[in-house]
């Protein structure tokens, strides 16, 4: 059975990632969004490369590759590309497709079967977060769209493929091959379409420190659970990201927080829980006498 402490240690991944927006926003104000996914990614992998002291050979060399394409690269660049073209609430609705999207690529790549409960707990996040970030502003551009979509499966396929190719290698090793990967490929984008670097100030190197460091142990511990657990259920912990911001946006910067933000959050928990719990039901059916292959998730 699935452990509760898997899912929470999993859970904490995403919900941190929703601490980056005030980071990036009260220490980075000055950095565009592709150079800030550049600090997140490639020394943080390099970091955890230090600590590993182990680089990938063979096949996993092109897969650490293609997953660092797929989880950092392709994602982050497309979602400064559609940050860049559409209001912040729309970009972030959009996005949260990727669990509904893991749901289809799961069971095409995996053999994984089509749950109606875990369609049911994707749809309601997407509705939540909807509730949570969209704004009146409405202003549809085509290509950010497209980008949007375009990043959310790119994740989609990211979070499959991590699961299907297991490396005999630790979370530990297989994220730093990941996260080097990633920022490897991501330079080039960044020196081509970012804007110059500003001065780096103290606030800038507190800010890059804490995504550096907490970009390093949070997809750790994202990669240990995508390992280890249902991967329509991890999708949707992905859910606590806008959730976390918007909580800290009020917490800590004062932002007001408007009744249907309120529900959009209630919303999207219970979203998760359906999530889980249908991951958890499958399972045990599993283990109580099913044995078909269209099972091992």
């Amino acid at each position: 059975m699935t452990k509760t402490s898997d899912v929470v240690l999993t859970a904490t991944a995403p919900a941190v990632w929703g601490s980056t927006y005030i980071v990036a926003t009260e220490l980075l104000p000055d950095m565009s969004p592709l150079a800030v996914a550049a600090i997140r990614a490639l020394p943080a992998g390099v970091l955890l490369l230090l600590v590993v002291r182990q680089l990938p050979a063979g096949i996993w060399l092109l897969r650490s590759f293609v997953l660092g394409a797929l989880n950092f690269s392709i994602f982050w660049a497309l979602l400064f590309v559609a940050a860049y073209r559409l209001p912040g609430g729309i970009a972030a609705t959009v996005g949260a497709v990727q669990p509904l999207i893991v749901i289809f690529v799961a069971a095409a790549i995996l053999g994984t079967r089509i749950r109606p409960l875990a369609i049911t707990a994707a749809v309601a996040g997407i509705a939540g977060v909807a509730l949570l970030v969209l704004r009146s502003e409405a202003a549809l551009d085509p290509m950010g769209i497209a980008a949007a979509v375009a990043g959310a499966f790119s994740m989609a396929f990211g979070t499959v493929l991590t699961r299907k190719w297991q490396p005999p290698v630790s979370a530990l090793t297989l994220t730093a091959w990941q996260l080097s990967a990633g920022g490897l490929l991501l330079m080039p984008v960044v020196l081509l379409a970012a804007p110059p670097m500003p001065a780096f100030t103290m606030a800038n190197a507190i800010g890059s420190a804490y995504l550096v460091v907490f970009t390093a142990l949070t997809y750790v511990l994202w990669f240990r659970g995508v390992a280890r657990l249902d991967t329509t259920a991890v999708s949707s912990l992905g859910f606590l990201s806008p959730l976390t911001a918007i909580l800290l946006g009020w917490a800590v910067l004062g932002q007001a927080l408007s009744s249907l933000q309120f529900i959009g959050a209630v919303i999207v928990v219970v979203s998760i829980w359906i999530s889980q719990r249908s991951a958890r039901r499958s399972l045990a059916k599993t283990s109580s006498g099913s044995r078909s292959p269209k099972l091992a998730d």
